[in-house]
């Protein structure tokens, strides 16, 4: 088909949604989208039709969005999309070609959503990852050897259920702050406040909490973002870290590198898992060697897949190129290999030299998505957030310099 339907899902008032639509309307996609009331998607021109992501009934919402749109292809956004991704997957045989046809066969959906388990994968595949242990229960922080850690809770994203100790006590404080279930009170917060459409979904399906302990590499972030066909990768853009919001935030600004060692796990895991559309992998650089340690796996779309590369285009283009076997259309690139994400970047650090120095990725050509991600998320304008945060001040995010350029 030479002009395929795709359809774009997001439950986060994340930028890149709306970028990577932009990046597929520049192929002449036919682009549709699924998701809540105020995302930013709703204010890209060109999208041939927006499909509501309630906060009630949200499964049947992604399930309606995929069945009215009549997609070709499904490109999730955040986590929560690719999750029910996977429990339609169980429970519609009719939707399961399309599904595996756009995030790969179902036999590896468990170990996606494992991050020992994916570690693990990658262990064995000869990747270099930092020593890491799934924990059952408290008694498994006694076989720990090491006396620092990164715990992190399956499910999460973002930067969330992520903690960081530099000590035996803090990892047990942590790993408790982890594993205790979420109560009735987080959820409704989620569904009131945040405007999650999720909240319910999540409460209603959580299991036991998962978590796992890393070992913490001294280095520098780094992200690779690639687009994969069938097991092949076709495209990848690798990007070391250079600013971002706080220690486990996303980035802000970053610089594209070629690190062999990155391109190399990316291949090695899309073959044996098979992997199809999307994916991101982080990675943290060791700053006395170099060094490239996976830490974990997203599961769909990042913030690097509408930036358009010198002699190489972007991921979007590679993708559509490859499932219409003709050649992308082209763009002009962007200038210079460091790039200061927008708003993220502005709105931390209006003096960040970066945003002059650099390639500041403001999407001009759509001036009310501009408008719309200067004026912050959707729900934190809202009453609800407005009174809530009144009583209970929002942590700020720190705009963390990782590295001098």
């Amino acid at each position: 088909m030479d002009r395929p339907v795709v359809l774009i899902g997001a439950t986060t008032w994340w930028q890149l949604s709306a970028r990577m639509a932009m990046a597929l309307l520049r192929q002449n996609c036919t682009v549709v989208a699924v998701c809540p009331p105020g995302h930013p998607l709703r204010v890209v021109s060109g999208i041939s039709a927006i499909y509501p992501y309630k906060r009630t009934g949200s499964l049947d919402s992604l399930k309606a969005a995929i069945v009215q749109s009549k997609a070709d292809m499904i490109v999730p956004c955040d986590d929560g999309v690719v999750w029910q991704l996977h429990a339609l997957h169980a429970g519609c045989p009719e939707l399961r070609e399309l599904i595996e046809a756009s995030l790969g066969p179902h036999e590896m959906y468990e170990t996606i959503r494992s991050r020992g388990g994916l570690l693990g994968v990658a262990a064995e595949l000869g990747i270099r990852v930092p020593q890491t242990m799934e924990l059952q229960s408290k008694v498994d922080l006694e076989r720990w050897p090491l006396s620092s850690g990164v715990l992190k809770l399956d499910g999460s994203w973002g930067g969330t259920g992520v903690e960081i100790a530099d000590s035996s006590a803090a990892i047990a404080e942590a790993y408790e702050k982890l594993a205790k279930p979420k109560g009735a009170g987080f959820s409704w917060k989620r569904f009131v406040v945040n405007r999650d459409p999720l909240a319910l979904w999540s409460w209603k399906h959580a299991g036991k909490p998962r978590v796992t302990i890393q070992q913490f590499i001294p280095g520098s972030p780094a992200n690779a973002m690639f687009a994969c066909w069938k097991g092949e990768v076709i495209g990848i853009v690798a990007v070391e870290v250079l600013n971002s919001q706080g220690a486990t935030g996303s980035a802000t600004v970053v610089q594209v590198i070629q690190h062999p060692e990155m391109i190399a796990a990316a291949r090695k895991l899309a073959k044996r898992l098979s992997l199809h559309g999307f994916h991101g992998l982080d990675f943290i650089l060791d700053k006395e060697t170099n060094d490239a340690y996976l830490i974990e796996l997203n599961p769909r779309c990042t913030q690097l897949g509408h930036l358009r590369l010198a002699n190489q285009g972007d991921l979007a283009g590679a993708f559509i190129a490859r499932y219409r076997e003709k050649p992308p259309v082209p763009s002009d690139p962007i200038r210079g290999d460091t790039i200061a994400f927008f708003p993220q970047a502005f709105l931390l650090n209006p003096k960040n030299p970066y945003l002059v120095s650099g390639h500041h990725d403001v999407p001009w050509e759509e001036p009310a998505l501009v408008r719309e991600l200067l004026q912050g998320p959707w729900p934190e304008r809202q009453w609800p957030a407005r009174i809530y945060h009144f009583f209970r001040p929002p942590k700020r995010a720190v705009d963390l310099q990782i590295q001098a350029d």
